[in-house]
């Protein structure tokens, strides 16, 4: 008991299970207020009032001079500064877009410094919950802070701020165009044609049905894609990306076929498109006592005895089907384009 009288008041209190918490720091209390010039001098409160409109309406200039610089300036000229050098469209563009946005938050905390009501306030902490009345307290904070703000009375601030706010929204539907053109019904079709040959995708042969036996599958694509290589390399990735091909034998018996396909292929030799309907990878893994194929991307399986249903995978349709026959030389040819858009969806189709 001697030992717990000596012990400090808190530390006593400690033993018997209460604590009483001193404030370790008295309320300073707030500094007296000082009022800014423009508080007091209404020409200043006005020559900032056009100083934060000149910076907005000056942002709003910025952001059209972007608009203009896209379509004025070539796409292949460059800018140089000394060592430096770069593309003079997106320089400029940028120059003009990064000075818009820091004149308008320049702008803002301009007004907001020397214009908005400077009063500094304190208040008891309380519950992470508010009650009703605190509720309507603070709403009605709000709306004062509103009306304080000079936002609906200053009007040239508040005017040239919507007009700098609005202008930027131009420049993201001006630069929609970088997009290039629509696709139109291009993403529909594919070079695919009546008459067109099927080729191997290596050696650009075309293939007969003797070449193939039963289990075998080829990578294949259509006999007028190679001469788009030398004329326009680019017209030729695209037609590839979408015309490639696999091309398989199956026993006619094992063959599940869909009505109205009854004369698709040529004794168990049938072709379906090599982009997966899921995000468009190529796929050709091919299990031949089961006849599925497998997507390495997402691993989407198509059963292809059986018009290529998806029989495991996030693929939602099944591979396309390219309806074949044979041409007077005995060579695989297409009967018609595809019937179906190939590859995954786009937003016209849904």
């Amino acid at each position: 008991m001697s030992e717990e009288k000596n012990l400090p008041a808190v530390k006593a209190e400690e033993a018997h299970g209460a604590v009483e918490v001193a404030e370790p720091i008295p309320d300073p209390g707030l500094e007296p207020h000082e009022p800014r010039i423009t508080d007091i001098d209404p020409k200043a409160a006005d020559r900032v009032e056009r100083q934060v409109s000149t910076m907005f309406g000056l942002a709003t200039v910025l952001v059209l001079g972007s608009c203009v610089a896209y379509f004025a300036i070539p796409r292949d000229s460059t800018l140089v500064f000394g060592p430096l050098s770069g593309n003079a469209n997106n320089m400029v563009m940028g120059l003009c877009i990064g000075l818009a946005l820091f004149l308008i938050g320049a702008g803002a905390i301009q007004w907001a410094k020397k214009l908005m009501v400077d009063e500094e306030i304190s208040e008891e902490r309380h519950a992470a919950h508010s009650s009703p009345e605190q509720i309507a307290e603070i709403t009605e904070a709000f709306k004062q802070g509103t009306a304080e703000s000079g936002f609906g009375r200053r009007k040239m601030i508040r005017n040239s701020l919507i007009g700098a706010m609005g202008a930027l929204g131009l420049p993201a539907i001006v630069f929609l165009r970088d997009l290039g053109p629509l696709p139109g019904r291009s993403l529909y079709n594919t070079i695919w044609a009546k008459g067109i040959r099927v080729v191997n995708d290596v050696t650009d042969r075309p293939i007969k049905p003797s070449d193939l036996v039963v289990g075998q599958l080829v990578n294949a694509a259509p006999a007028n894609l190679a001469p788009l290589q030398e004329e326009n390399p680019t017209e030729y990735q695209n037609a590839k990306a979408k015309a490639s091909v696999i091309v398989v034998r199956i026993k006619p018996s094992e063959i599940r076929t869909k009505p109205g396909r009854e004369n698709w292929g040529i004794d168990g030799i049938l072709c379906y498109s090599k982009i997966c309907t899921h995000v468009g990878c190529p796929i050709s893994l091919y299990e031949q006592t089961t006849h599925h194929v497998l997507c390495p991307c997402h691993q989407s399986t198509f059963d292809l005895s059986d018009s290529a249903k998806v029989v495991f995978g996030p693929a939602a349709r099944p591979l396309p089907q390219l309806p074949l026959a044979v041409d007077s030389e005995g060579y695989l040819v297409a009967q018609s384009g595809f019937t179906e858009p190939v590859g995954p969806s786009f937003f016209e189709r849904g």
